[in-house]
């Protein structure tokens, strides 16, 4: 198999990682990231303020009572991860994100890239694709060549006729996979709002959650493309100000009821829009989950 995808990572990582020269940043993308468990069989790192889905054994009941505020022990995992990623596959991946490239493709190095670090780290990685209602499993394996099928199989699988929702893949990994793991989601804020919160909630019962939103594109200028009608839109209405400030109102409501919803069951998230963001979008990501926001 040629290594295609895993080669585009490589390039990006290598040209976009210096234009952030910090210590966290050099730490990450060098691979020696590491994730954060609750557990009693692991070792002690700090103590946090209580999420909704954290266990009751890990609660201390002296911290809290001397901050008057529930707070539980936060533990690092000794053992390798198993890092599942559910990347969305529905249309709306086949839209344009800001910096130009299609949200698939955005999506494809940004999951590629953190799925990268998770492998040179020797960790597992999984995924769960769902393709015009097919959902396929990718069982938890080491190895490039296996985050290559992933990476291949999720762009191909994205296209104009995919009405794939992402909330069937969630399903299937509540249902379907029982050992614990870091569940990786990506998509984008409408796609978060279409998953229902009582099944957040349980993943998040289970699993540590991580999501990444893929941001969307201005909808006004020239060459703007409708994916749901597949056309482009005229610039009659591309250009409209009322229009806009509507489309520009509807769109702040769906990401406040997306990150709204992401805050009440405990689950840190973070936005890519283009490239040269990504490594400090991934560190911003695991630091909100290490310290559980």
């Amino acid at each position: 198999m040629k290594m295609n995808y895993i080669s585009m990572i490589q390039s990006n990582l290598k040209q976009y990682v210096s234009l952030h020269a910090s210590k966290a940043t050099t730490n990450i993308m060098d691979g020696s990231y590491k994730s954060i468990y609750k557990g009693r069989s692991m070792n002690f790192d700090e103590l946090r303020e209580y999420n909704l889905g954290d266990e009751i054994k890990d609660m201390d009941w002296k911290a809290s009572s001397r901050c008057r505020k529930l707070l539980v022990r936060q533990y690092i995992a000794e053992k390798k991860h198993n890092v599942l990623f559910v990347m969305d596959t529905s249309k709306r991946m086949f839209a344009d994100s800001p910096c130009g490239k299609e949200k698939r493709e955005l999506a494809l190095v940004t999951a590629g890239s953190l799925a990268y670090i998770v492998s040179e780290n020797g960790d597992y990685i999984g995924a769960v694709q769902n393709i015009n209602g097919t959902t396929k499993y990718y069982p938890f394996k080491t190895g490039l060549l296996n985050l290559e099928a992933i990476l291949d199989s999720y762009y191909n699988g994205v296209t104009i006729d995919n009405e794939s929702n992402l909330a069937t893949s969630l399903d299937y990994i509540i249902y379907n996979i029982s050992k614990r793991m870091i569940v990786v989601i990506v998509t984008d804020m409408e796609g978060i709002n279409l998953i229902p919160e009582t099944t957040l909630k349980r993943l998040r019962s289970i699993h540590d959650v991580l999501l990444i939103n893929i941001k969307d594109t201005d909808t006004f200028g020239k060459s703007v493309f409708d994916v749901s009608g597949g056309v482009y839109l005229s610039e009659f209405f591309t250009a409209d100000k009322r229009l806009k400030k509507k489309e520009e109102k509807r769109r702040k409501q769906i990401e406040e009821s997306a990150l709204l919803k992401l805050s009440r069951v405990g689950i840190a998230a973070t936005s890519v829009g283009k490239p040269e963001d990504l490594d400090l979008s991934i560190i911003e990501l695991l630091e909100k989950h290490r310290l559980g926001r």
